[in-house]
Formats: C-alpha cells, structure tokens, sequence
C-alpha cells in the first residue's frame, strides 16, 4: 500500500496559480524519465516480473483449489492473499508499462483516482488480512484445543469478507474530498503511481484538513494492523518457548515463519518511508520504495510460502506434474 505523506501546501503558492481555475482533465505520470533504451529494459524487467508475480500467486491458488487436504482455514487465508496480491500488483503495473512506451505518460483525471482508490484499496485489504493471519497461527498455537471450534470455515469466509469490505472502504471518503479538490496545473505527477502526497502538491489551493484526515487514516491502518500481529506474534513467541521438546518448537515456528517473512517484507518497506519525514525523501527515492511494496513484495510472496511449506511444495507439484520446484 502506498503511503499518505503529509506534504502542507505553502499557501502563498495558490496566488501563483491560475487564478481562473481552468481545470485539468489529465496527468502526466512521469513514473521513470530515462533514455529510451533504458526505458526498454525497464519495460522487459517489470513486464517479466508482473508475469512471474501473476503465475506464482494464480499457482498457489490453484493448489489450494486442487489439494482437498490443504481446504483449512490457514490455507483459506493464503488463497484469498495470493488472489489480492493479484489485484494488488495489476492496481498500477500495467498502467506502469504502457508508460514505459509511450511519449505522452498521460493519464485521465479519472483513471488517475481509479488507480488511486484500487491501489489503496487493496492495500489496506492486505494490511488488514495479514492481521488475520496473524491471529489465525495465535489461536492454532496458544489455544490449539479450542482452534477447530473457534475459526471454522464460516468465520473464516466472515473475516475474509470483512478484510474485503473494510479495505474498500477504509479510504473511500478521502478519496472523494481529495477528487474534489481544485485542480489547475501545474498537471505533472512525478512518481510512479497517482499518490496523495504529488496529487496535493499539484492542487491549486492547499488542504490541510483533508491531509490531516488522510494521515491519521493511513497511520491507524498501517501501524493499528502492524502492532496486533506484533502482539499476536509475541503471545505466539511465549508460548512456543514453552513447549518442552525441540522438535515441537521447530513446527511451531515453521508454521509462522512463512508468514513472518512476508509481514517483514511489506511492513519493513512500508516503514522506510513513513518513519521517517516525507518531504526528507527524494522523488527517486519514494520511487523505488513504492515499487518494492508494489511489485517485489508480491513477486517473493509466493516463492516464500512454497519454499518454506512442504504441503504447499507437494501441492504445487501435484497440480504442476512433473515440474520439481524442490
């Protein structure tokens, strides 16, 4: 998910804009200006990667799907994440290459708040679902005799449903007073995708109201989300620590260790950019900061589940055939 930085527009720059607010029906998404050669390789490389990204994720699916061994509630959660991990990456990427080839990088008013909306969308839906996962190993591990009972199939679907429906609505209101705002040039947004933090910036008179709204919206999701699965995490940690054998301990965090390293990945990316100020952040730099949560994080999601987890690699290869991922 992209970040919500708090950039406050210098009023003394609205009298320097165009007064008769002749609004811009476009934006210039800049994403990477480079030589055209250049251009061509980065093109090769993200178009690469999102295939990659789309097959890993479509595979782990469609083993989940074929294997009725692997229809548990754990399992039904990493289905329903490789499936908006999907979503998450084709939010931005396609638009992304097409920019690569064109001269122009236009991008309509509309698409520009489209892609804004799905991108953070989707993010939030993802921060939220990793919550649940979390919670999800916490009862599997410190409450293992009354897991079956508490996260049954029902409430499984039930919190998907809630990560789906909070996610899209989480920044609905937002989005909606920022697309009201009054845009009249200048209409250049240098970064990769329509963020808030360039759309303020380019807006002819100055919020500090909505932007407020907007990050304290984004810190309560991003850092409420990231502190329940430290919490849980933590609880999970004690009573692992407990468990008398050490084989015991060994499948107790195998089971999380999968879910850890994609928590680290995308939280860990996240927080380069939010703790520190945003204005102390080069154009180049929230660049290659949005592309590694965007596009590397849900590239490694599913190597990372599949290589750590022998069911996972048994039904990857059941559904692969002769394929040997080991």
């Amino acid at each position: 998910m992209c970040l919500l930085t708090l950039q406050i527009t210098d009023p003394m720059n609205v009298s320097k804009k165009n007064s008769s607010f002749a609004f811009v029906s476009e934006f210039i998404l800049l994403t990477f200006s480079f030589e055209w050669q250049i251009q061509i390789l980065l093109f090769s490389l993200f178009t690469t990667t999102y295939i990659l990204t789309i097959t890993g994720n479509g595979a782990i699916i469609c083993a989940l799907w074929c294997d009725q061994r692997l229809h548990t509630p754990m399992y039904m959660f990493l289905g329903n994440f490789s499936f908006l991990e999907i979503w998450y990456v084709s939010s931005t990427v396609p638009k992304m290459l097409v920019n690569f080839l064109s001269e122009t990088k236009t991008i309509s008013f509309a698409g520009c708040f489209l892609q804004f909306y799905f991108f953070f969308s989707l993010g939030t839906s993802e921060c939220f679902l990793l919550a649940i996962m979390a919670f999800d190993r916490y009862l599997a591990i410190c409450r293992p005799l009354h897991y079956p009972n508490i996260m049954t199939s029902y409430l499984c679907v039930k919190l998907v449903i809630i990560c789906w429906i909070c996610g899209f609505l989480w920044f609905l209101i937002p989005i909606i007073l920022i697309s009201q705002m009054p845009f009249c040039g200048p209409n250049i947004i240098d970064h990769v995708v329509c963020d808030p933090g360039p759309l303020f910036a380019v807006a002819c008179t100055s919020a500090p109201a909505i932007q407020m709204f907007c990050y304290t919206l984004s810190s309560l999701v991003i850092f409420g989300n990231f502190l329940f699965i430290l919490g849980s995490y933590t609880l999970v940690l004690l009573a692992v620590l407990r468990v008398p054998s050490a084989s015991g301990r060994r499948k107790a965090f195998s089971t999380c260790g999968s879910h850890l390293a994609v928590v680290s990945l995308f939280y860990g990316s996240l927080m380069v950019m939010y703790v520190s100020p945003g204005l102390g952040h080069s154009a180049g730099m929230q660049k290659v900061a949005t592309l590694f949560y965007a596009m590397v994080t849900p590239l490694f999601n599913p190597l990372i589940y599949s290589l750590r987890n022998k069911e996972m690699k048994a039904a990857l290869r059941k559904v692969l055939g002769s394929f040997n991922i080991s």
